[in-house]
């Protein structure tokens, strides 16, 4: 068995004469003449090595076949460790060369049941980069396609354009450097999904879906500066899914929002994450990611408010009884208008080049950070309670400038809810389950209730601006907040009661 320790980054065709004339690549010698690789994926007609996440794939390179076997790794901004077993096929399956005794076991006891499922035929362009000693990745350029029959007989197809860095001898890392490198003059975004993964969405026809936070994998045995490298390289997964998957649409417009607001709960996440763990990291390390991170989510502009402003206080109005039933019509159409165009800025504003690149900053820096004497004394579920003790401090100080119902102040006690639920979520695995849960539970109401005020407050700012601009609107626009009137007085009075438990009451940590 060996481990394959790879990165893989993709890029639009149109890049790949830039990227052959990268100094980088172009000053890479070449290992031979560029070759087309014919790969048959094969499974059990119900997936069965799918569901146990084992590929097992026949390449033909001219005269030659090789019997590959590759397990599922975790995979964090393109980088990957998987263990692979390859060896000459002849015609028939042979595993005895397996050392892992569950994934010997599975391919013997399916072996009989095997056939093809889908195939891959690219063309590969392969260089080293070998700059010092000790240090060699091979540079393969893969462009061509991922072809399924489909159950009704269809033949389906998907692109291939990538480049795959393959180390040889040196540091994981060292990938995500020359990537980086790469990636200040290049259009490439890191790719988790690998060419056995896409063949089996094309073959099930599994449309893409937002990603949405990984639970906290963080363990009490870890130093803070590893914890804090756990839970970043999960938000990064979450980004970077969300980025991929929104790239992948063709028309920018047809992009579902949901991508585009996981993206922006993956920089929240992050610059939080920062923020929580800043004593035990390098200032300027902190400073300009937190800086970084806050412009990429700014390119989104206000989709997200729009779309809750549509769905959430729009939808739910009846306009039975209003006597200006055109105005509310006016209104609907001015706020979907409003909607599409923030969808439409949102989208058009995420860009590859700029994802990829700061992905892979991200990244590099991530695994480049230091582990000193105070991280590595430092007990971690010391540093998580001393610092959720001064978020829940400060969350109190904000309780307190909340009594008097100012929604500005509203507005930032439930920003500083939503802080302390973060962090909960992130050190959740150090402190007992059932404390941890009912506690969350509690936080996600109260900050569902300051949602809602928060929510009827930015609304009435729009509106009152649209009537601004629109006089004709504004018997719509009272109708909308009177209807919401009733609930919002009723929530704004009980708010404060419902948060105070959760800060003056006992603590999960």
């Amino acid at each position: 068995m060996s481990h394959e320790i790879e990165l893989k980054l993709a890029l639009p065709q149109r890049a790949l004469p830039a990227l052959r004339r990268h100094p980088l690549i172009a000053g890479a010698p070449k290992l031979g003449n560029a070759v087309t690789l014919d790969n048959t994926y094969y499974d059990t007609p119900d997936l069965a090595l799918k569901a146990r996440k084992v590929a097992l794939r026949i390449r033909r390179q001219g005269r030659l076949s090789l019997q590959t076997v590759k397990c599922a790794a975790v995979s964090s901004g393109g980088l990957s460790q998987r263990p692979e077993w390859e060896q000459a096929y002849a015609e028939q399956f042979d595993f005895s060369a397996i050392d892992a005794p569950e994934v010997a076991k599975l391919l013997n006891r399916h072996r009989d049941a095997l056939v093809p499922v889908f195939t891959t035929r690219f063309r590969r362009e392969t260089r080293r980069h070998a700059p010092r000693p000790g240090l060699s990745i091979l540079l393969m350029i893969d462009t061509g396609e991922v072809i399924v029959t489909t159950a009704a007989g269809e033949l389906q197809r998907t692109p291939i354009c990538e480049l795959e860095l393959e180390l040889e001898a040196g540091r994981p890392q060292d990938l995500v450097e020359l990537a980086s490198t790469l990636a200040q003059d290049l259009p490439l975004m890191p790719a988790d999904i690998s060419k056995a993964e896409r063949g089996y969405r094309l073959f099930l026809g599994t449309p893409l879906s937002a990603t949405r936070a990984e639970a906290s994998a963080i363990t009490p045995g870890q130093n803070v500066v590893d914890a804090f490298r756990t839970l970043a390289l999960s938000c990064v997964r979450q980004w970077q899914a969300n980025a991929a998957a929104a790239l992948a649409h063709a028309d920018p417009d047809s992009i579902h929002p949901d991508f585009i607001h996981q993206l922006r709960v993956s920089q929240r996440r992050l610059r939080a994450l920062l923020k929580f763990f800043a004593p035990a990291l390098p200032p300027g390390f902190v400073g300009e990611w937190n800086q970084r991170l806050r412009e990429n989510a700014a390119r989104f502009g206000d989709a997200r408010d729009l779309d809750v402003f549509c769905t959430e206080l729009l939808d739910a109005v009846t306009p039975e009884g209003l006597a200006d039933v055109a105005a509310f019509e006016a209104l609907l159409q001015t706020a979907h208008e409003m909607r599409d165009a923030a969808r439409s800025h949102a989208t058009h504003n995420l860009d590859m080049a700029t994802q990829g690149r700061l992905l892979l900053g991200f990244t590099a820096a991530l695994l480049q950070l230091p582990t000193g004497s105070l991280a590595e004394a430092a007990d971690l579920r010391t540093f998580a309670r001393l610092r959720l003790d001064r978020l829940r401090k400060r969350a109190r100080r904000q309780f307190e400038a909340a009594a008097t119902l100012v929604p500005t102040r509203l507005h930032a006690l439930r920003i500083g809810f939503k802080q302390l639920r973060y962090g909960i979520e992130f050190f959740a695995p150090l402190f007992p389950a059932k404390a941890v849960d009912r506690y969350l539970e509690g936080m996600v109401r109260a900050q569902t209730l300051l949602g809602f005020l928060q929510d009827v407050d930015t609304a009435q700012a729009r509106l009152a601006q649209w009537v601004q601009d629109r006089p004709a609107l504004a018997p719509a626009a009272a109708f909308v907040l009177g209807w919401h009137a009733s609930r919002y007085a009723r929530l704004r009075r009980r708010v404060l009661h419902d948060c105070e438990p959760l800060l003056w009451g006992k603590k999960p940590w």
